[in-house]
């Protein structure tokens, strides 16, 4: 059985080998520890990181190449990854060097590209106008909204009436948040020099930005030109009402314009040419 001392040296090497056996449980369980706390350390970057890419990049406020466009933030639209398609350049058009006047009701014989500055008031703010967009994918037509945006829907009428979006295409489609138009002069595209800029008309509220509202793109503050956006059902969520002007809304044709909303790829690219034809001005009796 062995003496008293053996004994006690068995329990004291008993109580070392449980110590230390304790300690390593000790250690291994602050490595696990670390290593779940890196983890998540790295996840939650990811996390981060993967919400950014959803965002593209601001430039309702100013883009870094001062291109004319609108703000995207996530969306849940399944975007195709498809590759762009070749965009037609706009017809040439004359370039006006003095005042602008009022073109004709019918439409203007030529095509006018660019202007030596804004065009004078040239409908009646208080009437009620309709504009016909017809494109090689259908046709569609915008109810103006002159008493919320008179400057606007002038300016929408004029261009028109001056046969200025004739053979522009949509160079901007981003499904499920908005199809854009309007650079009336080509590639790069969202940079057009229309020779004048047009200030800001703003809506009280997002709640204005409703399904299939028409609305200008822009640069900043004030830089309204030609450009111009649908908002696709869903979309208008994701506008601030602090920067763009809404100035009509699709009243007929919208499934041509959800048409062309499918249309638009990873890089908000269109992935079939979309031109419009024709934009016609109607003025509706009022009453």
């Amino acid at each position: 059985m062995g003496t008293s001392a053996e004994k006690h040296a068995r329990q004291k090497q008993g109580r070392t080998t449980r110590v230390t056996e304790a300690r390593k449980q000790v250690r291994s369980a602050d490595r696990r520890r670390r290593l779940v706390t890196v983890v998540g350390v790295v996840l939650a970057v990811a996390l981060l990181l993967g919400v950014a890419a959803l965002l593209v990049q601001p430039s309702g406020s100013g883009s870094a190449d001062g291109s004319t466009t609108t703000t995207a933030v996530e969306t849940t639209t399944t975007v195709p990854d498809a590759p762009a398609a070749a965009l037609p350049a706009p017809p040439e058009g004359l370039t006006l060097d003095q005042p602008t006047p009022c073109p004709p009701a019918e439409g203007s014989a030529r095509r006018v590209q660019k202007f030596a500055g804004p065009p004078p008031t040239c409908i009646d703010t208080a009437g009620a106008y309709q504009a016909v967009v017809t494109t090689n994918k259908g046709t569609f037509t915008v109810a103006l909204d002159p008493e919320a945006a008179p400057v606007a829907a002038n300016n929408f009428v004029v261009l028109s009436r001056y046969r200025f979006f004739d053979g522009v295409p949509f160079h901007r489609i981003v499904p499920g948040f908005v199809i854009q138009g309007g650079d009336g002069d080509g590639e790069p595209w969202g940079n057009n020099d229309l020779g004048y800029s047009f200030g800001d008309e703003l809506p009280a509220g997002p709640e204005a930005y409703t399904d299939y509202s028409v609305a200008m793109a822009n640069a900043g503050p004030a830089t309204n030109g030609s450009q111009f956006f649908v908002v696709l059902p869903g979309g208008g969520q994701q506008l601030d009402p602090a920067n763009y002007t809404r100035f009509g809304e699709v009243i007929s044709g919208r499934d041509v314009v959800d048409a062309i909303g499918a249309l638009g790829n990873a890089n908000q690219e269109p992935t079939e040419p979309v031109v419009i034809e024709s934009v016609r001005i109607e003025e509706v009796p009022v009453g």
